[in-house]
Parts: structure tokens; C-alpha cells; sequence
């Protein structure tokens, strides 16, 4: 009878214990109602609680009674907490979370830019893959030149994108525009940049609809970032035919700050010596340039940088002059050049951080043209009125300067909002000697403010969206502009994804058309609307891109005193649409990285002294590039080729005629296809070695290996009688050279960036 009345007092004690349990129930989704498998859901502050089954359900049991709170986490997700109050019924309860955004898994926002980092996976240009581009000689632009968007042009400097001419392109170094990024000009010679690229750790190439922290180029943007603190200390040493070089950056012993400096001779004597020119150097191209820099952490984990440069350079050719038999052109030119940037970033607590710069620079050009004989004899004295205004001597002094402050805000994951503002200064001083010795100076000087605010914000990882402003004010033109900025990105679930990009962007005139300022003369602008769709995997990179610009207010010019053109008003117009395709990989081929770009341009615009709409002689139908690099390991050698190809480019004789337009067009064709193919070598003989301490690097690369011509277009004479094609200087290029380093090996990173 005992044992009878235990069985059913522990019967009655389980009936109970279950009685008193709750069941706690539902289903766990996302936004988009799609099940979260694995979550972990729990009363907070007890034991109780049970994970999501591949459907998104749980269920669990308790004993608790009163208010709980509900906690419901998944890595990726938002955590979700909810009070509840526990009593006798069981409780249902569906939950949805919101995929956190990081940048890990969120879309970018990338319609009409190239970003390449030195610390990204996902990158389309590092330094090492500009200096290993074939045919890109180390130059930043050369390089870039391969990349879909940009013009094959030989017989100017500067950067030509999707129809724009080189001053709608600016080039920036930690925020602040360069001025003088090329060396000067020289008739039908394309000069260089001036910047090492191994300087810069980080570039965005913006073919278009560029950030609203950025302004004053209706074409594009060259943003690039120059590098922290180095890993340690390390010293180089360079020589070639063309020259020397050496440089050394220090690092501090407790890796906060570093300097360094750096210094480079470059004479293309020996060279031009070996390889014939076209042009008579009667004084070769030679160059001074020293840098210097410093760069610290701040207390606070801030940064400072500094970066100091200068040049000095000289050369002259003859070439002969159209309108006289027998005469040639003597033109020399002399310049000095400075730059100067100093930027310091801050952390201001409450996710807000502070940017401020400021950068100077100064250039100087000393210019003459000597007309002279057969015999390199000058003509002064003996010339007719109407070849005497070639004898002349030009120098041009400018100083710019510019401070920018920039502060971000950052918010919950990706959601950001940038607002700053900028102050740019600029002086020209022109002075003009005609060969009777008469003078005229003119200056020419603006002072531009602008104000900018951007915010990009997430909706989801799949989904973002950039909205942005700019504000300027020109005091030369006592004029304002305001340029809205819109992107959309969304990514799709195999990690491709589609970017919109629209803006309007304005543009001072130059100022070489400026000597006075007519008072109705506005900003250029230019509207971009831009579709793209791009898929990035740590070995291959596809691109494709659609684009229109549609240029509005652009500067024409009328015919001042000595035939200079100058600028007259804001009625010219013109529009750029195209597609452009981009594939890279490193996959495909083992050991083979390989590049291959095309660019599908229809452009027409009516400026400066066109007769009309005309597609501009700068400008090609199609251009395509082939770029290839395979590092043979065994034989401690890179081999790197390229192959350019442009069609023709129209070319023009625009003459004066005195009517209403100004100018007619006397003559008119297209110049041949431009081909190019071009090869490098670079060996690394220390290469497995242990315990190495001086480093060493062979390259070999030769332009244009086949010698194909290559036509930039035609110079006319005077009355049109003559024409002349605008050849490059020489019909190849070789170098040959050695570099040290000492202290760090960059042979691995040779490996690494081309396996």
C-alpha cells in the first residue's frame, strides 16, 4: 500500500512539473522572410533556451514565470531582445533581423572609378603594376593609359578620358590638387608625370560621376593616397643610362614616425646618342628632383604627413618651321618646379574623425623660340613681319595653394556622412618679349571656395546609396555653382553587382585664354550619367560600363591681338557616350596575370575655336589594350608585354576667314590606327638567397618593339600649303637598368603581385 501511494504522489508531482512548464515558440527570418538557420535563442539571464532547425522554427520549454527578455543573435544579423511576460499559456513569437552591414559582404559603390589599394585584395593597379606595365615606364598616367576610358595621345601630356581634353582631368595626392602632375610642355612631345608611383599606397582612378568632395573637372578624377609609415628602414640605390638616383626612409624605433628623402639625376645624353631622334636636341633633356618627408603618429592615434618635392629641368630641339624653307624652330625651355602637401587625420571620439590639409606649389617656366638658318644660325634682325612673331621669349610664374578640412562622421555599420570644404588660390604671371624687345605682362589670379557634404548610406548589404553636394564660388567670375551627386549599388548573390552613378560637374576656363574676364562668362559644366556592372574575385576582375556626358556652357574663344585665342563666351556644347569592358585574371592561365581592356567612344563638341560640331582630334573611335605578366621562378624573371591599339583620330587645319564663326575648316582626315607593342624584363639575381642584405633588380624594357609608325596627327603651315605629320620623337625606346635596395627585400613582393 506504501509503494502504491509514492507511485502516485510522484505522479501527481511530474503531472504537475509539466503543468507548470511554458512553451516558447516561432520562427526566426530576415527582412526578406528567408529562414536563419543556427541562431541561438535564449531567456536572458537563465539556462533555458534552443537554436533555429534549417526552417527558421524553435521551441523550448520553461519553468520561469514573470517578465523575461527575449534574446534572439546570429553572427552576420543584428541580436534581437524583446520583454515577455510568462504565465500559463505558451507563447508564440516570430521574429525578423536585419543582416548587419559590413564591409565584408557589402555592396561598393563604384560607377565610374577604379579603386586600387596596396592593402585590398580586390584591387585593379598596385604601384608594383605600374612600374611592371610594359610601355608605362614607371609613369602613374602610363599606366592608367591601359585601363578602358582613356585616350592614346602622344603628342601632349596628361590624362584624356572619354572624350574630355587633359585639363578636364585633375589629379589629386592626399585630397589636394596638383597642378603641375606633368613635366612642362614641348611641341608634339608628351612629357611624364613627376611622381615616383612607389610613393603612393592607394589610388582611385574615376572615369566619371566622381564623389562630391572633389570638383573642377568635368571629365574625371586621379585621387591618389600616398603611403603611412614603412615596414623598417630601408635605403635604395638606382643606375642606368639615364641617370642615378638614392633615397632612404628612416623608421622611428618605437614605429610611430619615420623620414626620409630621396634625390634623382636623370641626362638622356647617352640615350639620345643610341637611339635617333627625330627632333635636333641641341640640349638634352636633364633633371634635378629631390623629395623629402616626414610622418608621425599622434598621441591620440591620429596621423601627420608631410611630403616635399622639387625639380629642376632643361632641354631644346629644332624642328623645322612650315612657312619658311630652310628655317627651323629653335625652342628651349627651362623649369623649376615645388610641391608641398601636409595633411593630418584625427580621431575626435563618438566615430567622428577630422581631415585637414594644406599644399603649395610654385612652377616656373623660362621659354624661348630662335628662329635660325641651315647652320644653326639665329635669323634676329633678318626676319619678315610675318615670321617675326616666332621669335619670342615667354615666363610664366604661378603659385597655388589650397586648405582643405573634411569631417566624417561614421554611424551604425557602413552608414557614413563626409562634410568639409575647400579654398583654392592661384596666381599666373605671364611675361611676353616679342623680338623687337617691346613686354607685356599679364596676371591672371582666383581665389575658389567650395563647400561639400556626402553621405553614403546601406539599406542592406545587398543595397547602397551615395548622395551628395558641392557648392563653389569663383571670385574671378563672381559666380556660383551647385553640384548634385547620386549613386546607386546593388550586389547580387553571386557577388557581382550593379552600380548608377549620375552628377554635374563645372570648370573654370584655363587661364592662358584669360587676360581680361568677360562679365557674362560662367562655369563649363558637364552632366554624367553612368551604368555599370562589375564582378571581383580575388583572381579575376569583368567590368563592362555604359556612359553618356552631356557638356553644356563650354568655352569658346575669338581671335585677340598677335592671333591669341581668347575666350568670348559660354555657347559651346558637346556630348561623350560609349561602352567600355575591363577583364582581369590570374586564374585562368597558371602563373600568367593578364589584362585586356576595350573602349567604345562617339564624341562631338563645338569649343574653343571650332566651326562647329566636330569630333575633337584627341579623341578615338576604339582603343584597346593587352597587358601581360608571368614571373618564371626558376629563372628569377619577369616577363611583362603590352599591345595598344587606337583607331585613327580625325585631324584639322582650322583657319581664320573674318566671318561671324572665325574659323573654317581648310583641311580635314584621319590619321592611321595607332599600334603598339611593347615588352619589359625584369631579373632578380638575389632570389633565394638567405640572409640577404643588399637587394638587386635588372629591368630591361623596350616601347614599341616592332616599330610600327605612329601618326598623332599633322601641324599646318601659315596658308595651309604645308602639312607635316606629328611623329613621336623616335620610332623605339630602351632602358636599361639596376636598382638596390637595401634593408628590405622587394623581390617577394615582385613574386607575389605576379604569380
Amino acid at each position: 500500500m506504501a509503494h502504491k501511494i509514492l507511485l502516485l504522489l510522484v505522479g501527481i508531482y511530474i503531472h504537475g512539473m509539466a503543468w507548470s512548464q511554458v512553451v516558447i515558440s516561432g520562427r526566426m527570418t530576415d527582412q526578406k522572410n528567408k529562414p536563419l538557420a543556427g541562431a541561438s535563442i535564449l531567456l536572458k539571464d537563465t539556462y533555458d533556451g534552443t537554436t533555429t532547425d534549417s526552417s527558421g522554427y524553435y521551441s523550448f520549454s520553461t519553468y520561469e514565470t514573470g517578465a523575461h527578455i527575449l534574446v534572439a543573435s546570429l553572427s552576420g544579423y543584428n541580436t534581437f531582445s524583446k520583454g515577455i511576460q510568462i504565465g500559463k499559456e505558451p507563447i508564440k513569437l516570430d521574429i525578423s533581423v536585419k543582416e548587419l552591414i559590413t564591409e565584408l559582404k557589402a555592396v561598393v559603390i563604384t560607377a565610374g572609378a577604379f579603386e586600387a589599394s596596396d592593402q585590398k585584395k580586390t584591387t585593379v593597379l598596385t604601384s608594383l603594376d605600374i612600374v611592371t606595365t610594359a610601355g608605362a615606364n614607371a609613369d602613374v598616367v602610363g599606366a592608367l593609359k591601359t585601363l578602358p576610358g582613356t585616350q592614346q595621345v602622344g603628342e601632349s601630356e596628361g590624362l584624356f578620358v572619354r572624350g574630355g581634353t587633359a585639363t578636364e582631368s585633375k589629379i589629386y595626392i592626399d585630397g589636394t590638387l596638383v597642378n603641375n602632375f606633368f613635366f612642362s610642355s614641348l611641341p608634339g612631345i608628351a612629357t611624364r608625370g613627376r611622381f615616383n608611383p612607389f610613393l603612393f599606397r592607394g589610388t582611385i582612378f574615376s572615369s566619371g560621376g566622381y564623389s562630391a568632395l572633389y570638383g573642377q573637372a568635368l571629365s574625371s578624377a586621379l585621387i591618389l593616397e600616398s603611403k603611412d609609415l614603412p615596414d623598417r628602414t630601408e635605403a635604395d640605390l638606382s643606375l642606368s643610362a639615364l641617370g642615378i638616383g638614392g633615397g632612404i626612409q628612416k623608421l622611428g624605433k618605437d614605429k610611430k614616425s619615420a623620414w626620409g628623402f630621396s634625390y634623382n639625376y636623370t641626362n638622356l645624353a647617352l640615350a639620345f646618342a643610341l637611339i635617333k631622334q627625330r627632333q635636333d636636341f641641341f640640349t638634352t633633356p636633364e633633371y634635378h628632383q629631390g623629395d623629402a618627408n616626414f610622418r608621425f603618429r599622434t598621441k591620440s592615434g591620429g596621423f601627420i604627413k608631410y611630403y616635399g618635392y622639387a625639380s629642376w629641368n632643361r632641354t631644346g630641339f629644332r624642328f623645322a618651321d612650315l612657312d619658311s624653307l630652310g628655317v627651323k624652330n629653335a625652342f628651349g625651355i627651362e623649369n623649376l618646379n615645388t610641391y608641398q602637401n601636409i595633411n593630418w587625420r584625427e580621431n575626435l571620439g563618438r566615430r567622428w574623425k577630422s581631415y585637414l590639409a594644406f599644399s603649395f606649389s610654385t612652377n616656373k617656366d623660362d621659354i624661348n623660340n630662335d628662329l635660325q638658318d641651315g647652320d644653326n644660325k639665329s635669323l634676329s634682325g633678318n626676319l619678315p613681319s610675318w615670321l617675326s612673331g616666332k621669335q619670342y621669349a615667354v615666363v610664366t610664374k604661378s603659385r597655388y595653394a589650397q586648405g582643405r578640412w573634411v569631417l566624417e562622421k561614421r554611424f551604425s555599420g557602413l552608414n557614413s556622412l563626409r562634410i568639409g570644404a575647400d579654398h583654392f588660390y592661384s596666381r599666373e604671371q605671364t611675361r611676353f618679349t616679342a623680338f623687337t624687345g617691346q613686354q607685356f605682362t599679364e596676371v591672371f589670379q582666383d581665389n575658389l571656395s567650395a563647400l561639400f557634404a556626402e553621405t553614403d548610406f546601406y539599406i542592406t548589404n545587398q543595397m547602397a546609396v551615395r548622395l551628395g553636394s558641392r557648392l563653389e564660388y569663383s571670385q574671378l567670375m563672381k559666380r556660383w555653382n551647385i553640384a548634385p551627386r547620386a549613386s546607386l549599388a546593388y550586389k547580387f548573390p553571386d557577388n557581382g553587382q550593379a552600380s548608377f552613378a549620375y552628377g554635374l560637374f563645372y570648370q573654370n576656363p584655363e587661364s592662358r585664354y584669360l587676360p581680361t574676364v568677360n562679365p557674362d562668362l560662367g562655369f563649363a559644366r558637364a552632366a554624367h550619367y553612368i551604368l555599370q556592372y562589375q564582378k571581383i574575385s580575388n583572381q579575376r576582375t569583368f567590368r563592362a560600363e555604359l556612359f553618356y556626358k552631356d557638356y553644356d556652357r563650354l568655352f569658346k574663344t575669338a581671335t585677340g591681338q598677335n592671333g591669341r585665342q581668347l575666350v568670348a563666351g559660354n555657347n559651346g556644347y558637346g556630348y561623350a557616350k560609349g561602352l567600355e569592358i575591363f577583364w582581369r585574371d590570374k586564374k585562368t592561365i597558371k602563373n600568367l596575370d593578364y589584362w585586356v581592356s576595350y573602349s567604345y567612344l562617339d564624341t562631338r563638341r563645338d569649343f574653343l575655336n571650332y566651326p562647329g560640331s566636330i569630333r575633337p582630334p584627341f579623341a578615338s573611335s576604339h582603343t584597346a589594350s593587352l597587358v601581360l605578366k608571368k614571373f618564371v621562378l626558376p629563372w628569377k624573371t619577369g616577363f611583362n608585354a603590352s599591345y595598344t591599339y587606337a583607331s585613327g583620330r580625325p585631324y584639322y587645319d582650322l583657319a581664320f576667314d573674318g566671318s561671324q564663326n572665325g574659323f573654317v575648316i581648310r583641311d580635314q582626315g584621319r590619321t592611321i590606327d595607332f599600334n603598339s607593342l611593347s615588352f619589359s624584363l625584369n631579373y632578380l639575381p638575389n632570389l633565394g638567397k638567405q640572409n640577404k642584405k643588399t637587394f638587386l633588380v635588372w629591368v630591361l624594357s623596350v616601347n614599341n618593339v616592332l616599330g610600327q609608325n605612329q601618326v598623332f596627327g599633322y601641324n599646318y603651315s601659315f596658308n595651309g600649303s604645308r602639312k607635316e605629320p606629328i611623329l613621336p620623337p623616335s620610332r623605339r625606346f630602351v632602358f636599361i637598368g639596376c636598382f638596390f635596395s637595401f634593408g628590405v627585400d622587394r623581390t617577394q613582393d615582385a613574386i607575389n603581385n605576379n604569380l
